[in-house]
């Protein structure tokens, strides 16, 4: 059972996990940790599924997921009718005022939907993945000069779980660099599989870009790749300023994570969010919500 705190409420509730079962075998079983390092991971796997999802044949999967997870399905742009695969519904665009965003220029912002853990005064070579699990931030990225300007800093992770909006947005005005790709494998994100495989984020398929906001610094964007995410798609258009609040880009199919890295004394988190974090617990959040303010 994986625990997450809704801000609003102030309680903890569960998770809906997609394929739980199937995650318990592949991450937790002896035949499914096999079956997972010898094939799961590879991107073959995700990639064949990936098509299948892109493929007029996964509609039928669109109406089941979104009764079973209950998706509230009016926030999207397009009719639960018009959607013409699995992706497609997947990786929808939302109203516009679906997510309001904080335009206050002081207002520190979530960069998408999903579950965030915040770690501030980061250890650039042990950043947590989960407790007793870390990793480090160079060997994240492979750039060791671009890592060290983020020592002491913020780390701001948000996983994206399969029930989730999958696009993610800029947290400033400000313009981006080109996206640098990593190839890697195709571990889940999920609690389950961070709690097995040390330094899984390292281990994934990842992008990163550097974006140069207006008024929080050079911000390290990384966007990690899952299970079934064959593709991470980069919307933006480099070198060009963008607004706060515009897509940078969405994942296909999959659970997903995005991480977002500051630079020392540049922005305090919200406490609700640093205490869940130092608990254990994610905090579920929204794209455009506040979680902190610029110092």
């Amino acid at each position: 059972m994986i625990k997450i705190y809704d801000r609003k409420t102030k309680n903890y509730e569960e998770e809906q996990v997609a394929g739980l079962n199937y995650l318990k075998w592949c991450y937790e079983s002896p035949v499914g940790k096999s079956l997972t390092e010898l094939f799961i991971k590879r991107k073959l796997f995700s990639k064949v599924y990936g098509y299948y999802c892109d493929s007029p044949l996964s509609k039928k999967k669109v109406n089941e997921f979104i009764d079973e997870f209950n998706i509230d399905i009016n926030l999207a742009v397009k009719k639960q009718s018009e959607f013409t695969s699995f992706n497609d519904f997947f990786c929808r665009k939302l109203t516009s005022e679906a997510r309001p965003t904080d335009m206050n220029k002081d207002a520190l912002v979530s960069p998408g939907d999903g579950r965030l853990f915040v770690y501030e005064n980061i250890d650039l070579d042990n950043i947590v993945q989960v407790k007793g699990l870390t990793y480090s931030l160079k060997e994240l990225i492979s750039d060791d000069a671009v890592a060290n300007e983020y020592d002491g800093g913020t780390c701001i992770l948000l996983r994206l779980c399969p029930t989730d909006y999958h696009r993610f947005h800029f947290i400033d005005y400000g313009t981006c660099g080109e996206t640098k790709k990593i190839d890697g494998s195709y571990y889940s994100v999920n609690p389950i599989a961070l709690e097995k495989v040390p330094k899984l984020f390292c281990q994934n398929k990842r992008e990163w870009s550097l974006f140069k906001s207006e008024n929080f610094g050079d911000i390290l964007h990384i966007e990690v790749g899952a299970t079934c995410v064959g593709t991470i798609i980069q919307s933006y258009t480099p070198n060009k300023k963008v607004e706060k609040g515009a897509e940078k880009g969405y994942f296909k199919f999959g659970g997903s994570t995005t991480i977002l890295f500051l630079k020392k004394g540049v922005a305090k988190v919200h406490n609700d969010i640093i205490d869940q974090t130092k608990l254990g617990f994610e905090t579920k959040v929204t794209m455009g919500e506040t979680i902190g303010i610029k110092l």
